[in-house]
């Protein structure tokens, strides 16, 4: 991790005030420096962001070696797109370079037991950023503008069903206009899921 030691110094920082940055001790980043240890996704991303790079070029990654694509795991979705200040990433998630050709992509982990048990809270889902979806679908639902919801659904004439996995909870109908004036807003697919022990 010399790279972290050569951008820190080429942006005049100290190790005590990168280390302020990053909410860690000074002799974290002087064991990332001497490559003892590695920052985790959250800092790397932190870090990535302050000095304006990649985090595979943070990372060291030469061109001839395999590149990695990593989406922000969230804990929620809001306002239309996901959320993408660091303090609300959870993690990162890999995806597989034929993935990552086939759109944006987030990853959100999920929370409460309604897609039960198929989906359990604490699994990630990878969602491929689209404004629709096909009936039957599994898909991240945005009402109204806030936390957004991991559902089926279904199109009928009535409007947009939004059906639990789960028995024990109950379909949820927003007619056409309902759909329009809430609004209820697609904001991807999910097109994988991984669960998580």
């Amino acid at each position: 991790m010399n790279l972290i030691r050569d951008l820190r110094r080429k942006n005049r920082l100290s190790q005590a005030q990168l280390a302020k940055l990053c909410g860690v001790t000074q002799t974290a980043v002087s064991q990332w420096e001497n490559g003892h240890t590695a920052p985790d996704t959250a800092t790397l991303a932190l870090l990535a962001d302050y000095f304006q790079i990649s985090m595979e070029q943070l990372l060291g990654r030469n061109a001839g070696e395999r590149e990695r694509h990593l989406i922000p795991v969230l804990g929620y979705v809001r306002a239309g797109l996901p959320a993408q200040a660091v303090q609300d990433i959870l993690d990162y998630e890999e995806l597989t370079p034929e993935m990552a050709r086939s759109g944006e992509h987030f990853a959100l982990k999920i929370q409460g037991n309604s897609m039960l048990p198929r989906f359990c809270p604490g699994d990630i889902v990878i969602v491929r950023k689209q404004p629709d979806a096909d009936s039957g679908d599994i898909a991240v639902v945005l009402i109204n503008g806030d936390d957004a919801t991991v559902k089926k659904i279904i199109k009928s004439g009535a409007g947009l069903h939004l059906v639990p996995l789960n028995p024990d909870y109950e379909t949820i109908l927003y007619t056409r206009r309902q759909v329009e004036e809430l609004p209820v807003t697609v904001l991807g697919k999910v097109v994988e899921l991984r669960g998580k022990f």
